[in-house]
């Protein structure tokens, strides 16, 4: 193969030696971005790591990183880029939550720390790499656990057709359903849920029914959450009424 220079002479280059350059040339920047490919479970409060590496192992310092949680429309949880982070189009939740292991970058390691954790940030994220011309992704599951309070139950008094009571959890992710039972463990017919979700993807969850006398007067109010494979219950005995006597 020949390769043209100015004017005076023509260079015989081998072809394999060419070849080796060009191949040096396009393949020095390409790279896999590999992570785990079970799901990670944490628990709400707790930090975690969020692992993501190239292969082979070569230097992050001078591309752009980005880690996106999917299930948002703004989805950018964080990005490293000209050797700083930028935190302009960070979604709120995540500030002053997340960084890299900078000091790794030179390794490939682009793993992402995120600490205290809350319900929100469950989701599906990617970690995404691009070098000045090659990228590469991979995407990681996140699900959060919440275990919340024990139903707290209390009587709300006469209502027609019987008694109210109201059922009350709070703190749970995802989710959880509450239900009534009377004594022998059947379910009782109560209204819609009342559930609220607060701005950390925590869940309170309200529950009334009409209950009429029984033999035992017992019922119990059970929290549950299949997920998590939680389970509470709280149990209330109501009192007898006792007959009035007129006194003569």
């Amino acid at each position: 193969l020949l390769v043209s220079f100015p004017s005076s002479a023509l260079v015989c280059v081998p072809l394999f030696k060419l070849l080796k350059l060009l191949i040096c040339l396009f393949s020095s920047e390409r790279f896999e971005v590999l992570g785990p490919t079970d799901l990670i479970v944490t628990v709400a409060g707790d930090d975690i790591i969020l692992p993501c590496y190239l292969k082979p192992n070569i230097s992050a310092e001078d591309m752009t990183v980005d880690w996106l949680n999917l299930d948002f429309i703004d989805s950018r949880v964080y990005r490293y880029q000209n050797h700083r982070v930028i935190r302009d189009d960070q979604i709120p939740s995540y500030r002053g939550r997340t960084s890299l292991f900078e000091k790794e970058l030179w390794r490939g390691n682009t793993s992402l720390k995120l600490t205290r954790v809350q319900g929100t940030d469950e989701g599906h994220y990617k970690c995404f790499i691009k070098a000045k011309s090659w990228y590469d992704d991979f995407t990681i599951q996140v699900l959060v656990k919440a275990v919340g309070s024990k139903p707290v139950v209390s009587i709300e008094g006469h209502r027609e057709g019987g008694m109210g009571l109201l059922c009350e959890t709070e703190g749970w992710h995802p989710e959880p359903e509450l239900v009534w039972l009377d004594s022998k463990g059947v379910h009782l017919s109560a209204g819609p849920p009342k559930i609220h979700k607060d701005f950390k993807g925590f869940y309170t969850v309200k529950l009334h029914v009409i209950v009429q006398e029984t033999d035992t007067n017992r019922f119990t109010c059970r929290v549950q959450q299949s997920r998590i494979n939680e389970k509470m219950e709280t149990e209330i005995h109501l009192p007898i009424p006792h007959p009035v006597v007129d006194v003569w």
